[in-house]
């Protein structure tokens, strides 16, 4: 046996979220990867940097790769690299077609292994509501193909069987054949008003659902235009249970939402959109840049024991600060002589990461709450306070410090760029927002602002539907000064503050 190894691995039915823990390993793991178009790309994150990744998708009448030809690039790749990923919709080995890859992996003597996903069609249900076995009504479901493979001259499918099945039948690659389906059931002697149900593009923000009965659904389906990839789930349990559709009854759902931070914030806060079933499209307009091999930041960092307090008005500087201590070859025990105070809730959770808990956080999430409130406690006269912030952070903090009687060192442990984005994803974008293809604009400082606006055509915004979110007071007063009001702002002055907003705005 070769010392390469292929892994057949389930992607599940759409939502990254849904891949297996394991699946995931191998993701991380793989020297290359072959997807299909019913996987994610979105799960190509879990992959290194240097890890080839090939599409093979592939739709009926527009196939990009024949299967032979698939079969043939597993070989090639396992010859070149130690460990390929072969990742699949759903799960592989259900109508995925894995059976006939890993018999070419055995004729070349390669080792394979099977990582299971969650299957669309079960996936699809539950995404809708639809609870395809009930203890009073369905006892039973059939997995069924609605399209075999091409060139048979027979079908192995049992429609006597199929339409007197009592159970919940659940159909894959159906689309294409839905009318020939449903009249052939009907003929066979199914009921024409049998409940039926469509879910297109399951469990991601696209998804919708179509309910109709069994004569009828075919041209529902056209007049909405529901074409695939869809599951169509046929028998009593396609009614469903009313209020139990909660996919697509959250807030958010459905809603296009720009997102504008830098490339690691916009990939958290993409993921908790993701988890209220919002489609978030990345914009990055700044970059950070660490100030820690500054002398101001080096001297700061080795005199810590100096100051009574230490300020952080961001997650951003407690990571920066930590970097600068670790390559100072320093630890969380230089912070043992003083206080930390953290500007909120999100910067303090950031600092525990580090085993540090913050002595005092404001009740809001604001500079000026921040400073009141170490007036009220007495913290500031005869004090001396170090702030460790961006470059480029408004002055209202030490200001009001200092005039609580506190003597205030500002250092910057990083800096905000602004990004420039490439001529086609700003093009892309404008288009998106004068089509009205977006429904929010997120903005998490008064950067992020400016680096949108220089890119983004102003006037394009304000003649749209498009709504804008603002995180706090600093980020809402940079976008009055280009005429912008927000719809929402977020409170508390957080990423999750900020989706509450927009959800009940």
């Amino acid at each position: 046996m070769s010392e390469s190894k292929v892994y057949f691995v389930g992607a599940g039915p759409g939502d990254p979220g849904l891949i297996t823990v394991k699946g995931a390993i191998y993701l991380e793991m793989a020297d290359c990867v072959i997807y299909d178009g019913l996987a994610n790309p979105a799960l190509l994150d879990h992959c290194r940097p240097d890890a080839e990744t090939i599409s093979v998708a592939k739709r009926s009448g527009h196939h990009s790769f024949k299967q032979d030809q698939i079969n043939a690039l597993v070989v090639e790749k396992a010859k070149q690299y130690k460990t390929v990923v072969r990742l699949k919709g759903g799960d592989p080995c259900l109508f995925g077609r894995a059976a006939e890859e890993i018999k070419t992996c055995l004729e070349a003597g390669l080792e394979f292994e099977i990582v299971p996903g969650i299957t669309a069609g079960v996936a699809a249900a539950e995404y809708a509501g639809i609870f395809l076995t009930d203890r009073d009504h369905t006892s039973a479901v059939c997995f069924v193909t609605g399209h075999e493979a091409e060139g048979k001259d027979h079908t192995d499918l049992d429609w006597d069987n199929l339409a007197g099945f009592n159970g919940s039948l659940v159909i894959y690659m159906g689309m294409g054949n839905l009318a020939m389906i449903a009249r052939t059931l009907i003929d066979k002697g199914k009921a024409a008003d049998t409940p039926v149900a469509v879910v297109h593009q399951a469990t991601r923000p696209q998804q919708k659902v179509v309910k109709a009965a069994l004569s009828d659904i075919d041209g529902v389906c056209k007049t909405q235009d529901i074409g695939a990839p869809s599951i169509v789930v046929i028998g009593p349990a396609a009614a469903g249970i009313n209020g139990a559709d909660w996919f697509s009854e959250r807030p958010l759902f459905g809603k296009k939402i720009i997102i504008t931070r830098d490339a690691a914030g916009n990939e958290s806060f993409a993921d908790a959109l993701s988890l209220q079933s919002a489609e978030p499209v990345r914009f990055n307009t700044i970059e950070l840049v660490s100030l820690a091999d500054m002398p101001p930041v080096q001297k700061a960092l080795q005199q810590l024991g100096d100051y009574d307090w230490i300020i952080f008005t961001s997650a951003n500087g407690v990571r920066h600060t930590f970097d600068a201590l670790e390559d100072m070859t320093l630890d969380a025990r230089v912070f043992a002589d003083t206080k930390i105070a953290c500007i909120g809730i999100q910067t303090a959770t950031e600092l525990a990461v580090y085993g540090l808990n913050a002595d005092f956080v404001p009740a809001t999430f604001t500079s000026t709450a921040l400073a009141q409130g170490l007036v009220e406690m007495n913290e500031t006269a005869g004090k001396s306070i170090l702030l460790l912030r961006s470059a480029i952070a408004p002055d209202e903090l030490p200001k009001a410090l200092t005039a609580g009687g506190a003597t205030v060192e500002d250092v910057s442990v990083y800096t905000v760029d602004q990004r420039t984005a490439a001529a086609e994803e700003v093009t892309k974008l404008i288009g998106m927002i004068k089509d009205s293809q977006v429904d929010w604009i997120t903005f998490t400082s008064s950067s992020t602002v400016d680096s949108f606006f220089a890119q983004i055509d102003i006037e394009a915004v304000k003649a749209s539907s498009v709504k804008i979110a603002s995180i706090g007071p600093f980020t809402t007063k940079q976008l009055a000064n280009y005429g912008m009001k927000p719809d929402v702002e977020a409170s508390p002055h957080t990423v999750n503050g900020l989706i509450d907003a927009m959800a009940t705005g």
